[in-house]
């Protein structure tokens, strides 16, 4: 390690320590794990059966919201058609954290976001107007543009 990688390491880590964004520190990384094998988790409780997505938003040490990809309420819990082919309204696990935060009494605004999924361009939309500042996730979306939204919008993606 070179004297300049080693200072820029020491500065990311005090950066860290005295960040909102990082609000464990130099332990961030272990909490990202940890948040993102929650989000796993509560994928569990999705009823469809081709894929399940789950989500939660952390601000301030909390979770302040959770989702997976389901049908809207009042629906059937039935996301594919005879088919095998997902309904149109059927709702991605970001979308369902988003507006039940949007309900409560919390603000999304310079959030985290751990889902099992990257997101795709739609969620990323919502994800922008939410004010969420960190994408966490670990599997790749067979397309890419949610990503690239995000990273246009400077929001920060990290894919564990």
């Amino acid at each position: 390690m070179t004297l300049r990688e080693l200072f820029l390491s020491v500065q990311l880590q005090r950066n860290m320590k005295e960040s909102k964004k990082y609000p464990y520190g130099d332990k961030q990384p272990d909490f990202d794990r940890r948040y993102l094998e929650m989000a796993q988790i509560w994928a569990q409780n999705s009823y469809c059966k081709r894929r399940q997505v789950g989500a939660l938003i952390v601000k301030d040490k909390m979770i302040i919201s959770d989702g997976y990809n389901g049908t809207p309420s009042g629906f059937e819990n039935v996301c594919e058609d005879e088919s095998g082919k997902t309904k149109p309204y059927v709702l991605h696990a970001e979308a369902n954290a988003i507006t039940k935060v949007a309900k409560s009494n919390n603000s999304s605004e310079g959030a985290t976001l751990y889902v099992t999924s990257s997101p795709c361009l739609e969620c990323a939309k919502l994800i922008i107007q939410a004010g969420i500042t960190r994408v966490v996730y670990n599997d790749d979306y067979r397309i890419a543009e949610g990503i690239d939204l995000l990273k246009r919008a400077k929001i920060e993606i990290i894919k564990l």
